[in-house]
């Protein structure tokens, strides 16, 4: 029944390895789907929310930020979308009772996937100082406690206030004003842990922190290079895009240290072709090439390409793009120096690349028209990924491939608005300009100290300089690297508020006192003062469009988080007795939360690309300005692209150790495990296993499915560990291994982040492989 939960977590010792797949979606995606679907919801509310995913009429997708096209299918969702919609919409549901019944030291025995399965939280909950369950308490009893912490405070930025892409423009945006009007820019997000490295290095070179290509650069591409991404488990519409772009007769490579299916062989479920299957016929290859790069060399393979080249350049004069270089670009002689001194040796070792195969991938960009580059978390999260993005713009820049059709800089997001939270001023290093238009309309001194960013903040809470956190949605316990720090960081402040549609880890490792807040998800219909309302999303393309949701919210109080911010920001600043009324936001919060059109003409006042906001989401939404793809402008000091000298890096494993990438499940979006199986990796029925290279486990004296323990050990001395994980031989290069996370982030440092943006080094953590006696 959809109503009934599972009663105990799946047993990891009975997992089963198999082979992996070679193709990806077809028949098995479109029966997974429909399986999960029909468990969470049944058939009736199967089709009502299915139906109206990504639709103009109805919702967006939770699942990813890819767009969606002019022209939309019936059934505009893939599986894992079809996971995520089912998980939300779910007629399962936490009650006090649930609560009653277990015990925080209960609950926190219980793994990821018994957590979530358990259904939709239906009630504000409590845990008191010393308590060892939570209680239902008032909303109003919620917000007073929320006020009280914040009023004690010595200081304002001793609260953090966390935000997951998840979040609406509306909401993102009234949340930033109700943060900034307490008086401070602790706004961490779930970007600083994923494609801050990407906004980083983008803008110091094109002078905008996202991708410069649309939907139909990407379908229309002469050649696609797709690096440290896994779009078959992450983004998997995406595949629908490479599939336009293959049958236009573009080439695609796939650069990455694992053969995915998703970049193999793509059966497409939209049509009978692809439900038939690759046996009759069906299917398309996506890949024309696939380089199995090491962990930590795509900055070494794209100065391999510039070097490439600049070799044909000098050989012929027609490689470049000069007429581009000399009106659009500076800096070229210091990044082409770079690329002299670096040597082909070099090259090869750090990328684990041929340079034949180098340079194959040089001679299609030598012969392509266009080139796009998109990218994901294998390229974002190592302590090089700035200089490596700097050197991808670079190898874009010398050819002209930005600012043309077909051409571009693409980041992947995964969080269906983190891009648009951003643009709503979720971030703690906002511009001038931004607080410039932000005090202006609302008539107030917005903080300009730079705040914490996300691994900051766990500093701060861990040192006892944050004492209360707040999080918008997520799952930050679990999101975040070194676990056991993060754990007790957590537990060392006074309060922690989670707003939230379901259980997670997050509500278990708390402050001395904690709020559960149960908000509304993107199926909710969300019904106030003035009407049924709808909110809006950005997407990785800049496109802006209305999200509406038609179920029946699981319980009469359950809030929209607009609602939620605008009620405590009414408390905090609008009334005689608010402690912050002396630099409040002049802005009518209770107006604000009945109409939320209202919330939209705030934000056309202060965010540039915003005009005509709500008459233009009427028909359809819109596409932000974007000045290197519009007009080739570019926001730099110097107005022009900016060429980066970047010396090579990557990283260097000691003897008997391994590099070890953190990735996602097929059954998994970010913490969210939706089951117990990896279909295209072979594996099913558990999720700690550790994938390694045959030669790499025979070289330590280990066999297939032996039990072993992962040991990380860093600079600071200490030994992090994460136990019992089954050895699986797989495909990965030498010296190189990969395992999922939330259960290996406890192996990643808390101070091993990169360099520029803060970002942590999942995909580069150095291991040794521990046998069990």
């Amino acid at each position: 029944m959809a109503t009934r939960a599972p009663k105990d977590g799946i047993n990891e010792a009975e997992i089963k390895v198999g082979k992996p797949k070679r193709k990806a979606v077809g028949l098995p995606a479109v029966l997974n789907s429909l399986k999960i679907s029909l468990d969470q919801m049944g058939p009736v509310r199967s089709a009502q929310t299915l139906l109206a995913v990504n639709q103009e009429k109805g919702f967006d997708c939770m699942g990813c930020a890819w767009p969606e096209g002019d022209k939309r299918h019936t059934a505009e969702f893939c599986e894992n979308g079809a996971k995520a919609v089912a998980e939300e919409a779910t007629r399962r549901t936490v009650t006090p009772s649930f609560f009653e019944k277990h015990s925080v030291a209960e609950l926190n025995e219980r793994d990821e996937y018994w957590l979530g399965q358990q259904g939709r939280i239906t009630h504000p909950m409590l845990l008191e100082e010393g308590g060892t369950h939570y209680r239902p308490v008032s909303w109003d009893m919620a917000y007073d406690i929320i006020v009280e912490e914040l009023a004690a405070l010595d200081s304002p930025d001793e609260a953090v206030f966390y935000t997951s892409g998840r979040t609406s423009n509306e909401a993102a945006f009234l949340y930033q004003l109700m943060v900034r009007g307490i008086g401070t820019n602790n706004l961490p997000d779930c970007s600083n842990m994923c494609h801050e490295s990407s906004g980083s290095a983008l803008t110091q070179t094109i002078g905008i922190g996202k991708g410069t290509v649309s939907l139909e650069d990407v379908d229309k591409a002469p050649l696609i290079l797709v690096a440290g991404q896994n779009p078959g488990t992450n983004h998997p519409r995406m595949l629908t895009s490479l599939e336009k772009a293959k049958k236009n007769g573009g080439q695609i490579v796939a650069i990455n240290p694992l053969p995915e299916a998703g970049l193999l062989r793509f059966e497409n479920p939209q049509k009978i072709s692809g439900i038939l299957g690759t046996r009759f016929g069906g299917g398309t290859q996506l890949s024309d090439d696939f380089l199995q790069i090491r962990l930590g060399g795509d900055q070494a393979l794209f100065q391999g390409l510039g070097k490439y080249l600049l070799e044909q350049e000098e050989k012929t004069g027609t490689v470049f793009d000069h007429e581009f270089i000399k009106e659009h670009t500076t800096g070229l002689e210091e990044y082409l120096q770079e690329l002299r001194e670096v040597s082909w040796d070099e090259i090869v070792e750090a990328s684990g690349i041929a340079k034949s195969q180098i340079t194959s991938v040089g001679d299609r960009m030598i012969a392509s028209p266009g080139t796009v580059v998109c990218w994901a978390m294998g390229l974002t999260q190592h302590k090089h990924s700035v200089k490596t993005l700097r050197d991808v713009v670079n190898v874009l820049l010398l050819q002209g491939n930005i600012g043309k059709p077909g051409a571009g800089v693409c980041p992947v997001r995964g969080h269906s608005n983190v891009q648009g939270d951003r643009t709503m001023g979720i971030f703690e290093r906002m511009p001038d300009g931004f607080h410039d238009a932000l005090d202006a309309h609302f008539s107030f001194a917005s903080p300009r100290k730079h705040g914490f960013d996300t691994v900051a903040a766990i500093r701060a809470m861990r040192d006892g300089g944050a004492k209360v956190f707040m999080a918008m949605g997520g799952n930050f316990v679990r999101a975040t690297p070194d676990s056991d720090v993060t754990d007790k960081a957590l537990r060392n402040t006074r309060l922690t508020v989670q707003v939230s549609t379901k259980m997670n880890r997050s509500h278990l490792i708390t402050g001395r006192r904690a709020l559960i807040l149960p908000a509304l998800g993107r199926t909710d219909r969300d019904t106030q003062a003035s009407g049924d309302q709808r909110v809006t999303v950005e997407d990785s393309m800049s496109a802006v469009h209305a999200s509406r949701g038609r179920l029946r919210p699981p319980g009469p109080d359950v809030r929209s988080e607009i609602s939620i911010v605008c009620e405590l920001g009414d408390r905090l600043f609008a009334r005689p007795q608010s402690p912050f009324r002396d630099n409040a936001p002049q802005i009518d919060w209770v107006a604000a939360q009945a109409d939320y059109s209202v919330v939209r003409n705030h934000i056309e006042a202060v965010i540039p690309g915003f005009e005509n906001y709500n008459t233009r989401i009427e028909t359809g939404g819109f596409v932000l300005p974007n000045g290197p793809r519009d007009g080739r402008k570019f926001t730099t000091p110097s107005g022009k692209a900016v060429f980066t000298g970047n010396a090579l890096e990557y990283p260097k494993v000691p003897a008997g150790r391994l590099l070890l990438q953190t990735l996602r499940s097929h059954d998994q979006y970010n913490t969210t495990i939706y089951g117990k199986d990896d279909r295209y990796r072979g594996i099913h029925g558990g999720r700690r296993v550790v994938l390694v290279h045959a030669d790499d486990l025979a070289a330590a004296g280990i066999a297939e499915g032996e039990m072993v323990h992962l040991v990380s050990q860093f600079s600071d001395g200490v030994e992090r560990r994460a136990e019992n994980f089954r050895a699986v031989t797989y495909a990965t290069p030498r010296g190189c291994a990969a395992a999922y996370y939330p259960e290996t982030n406890v192996l990643v440092p808390l101070d091993s982040t990169a360099d520029v943006s803060g970002t942590p080094t999942s995909k580069s953590v150095i291991i040794r492989l521990e046998k069990i006696a």
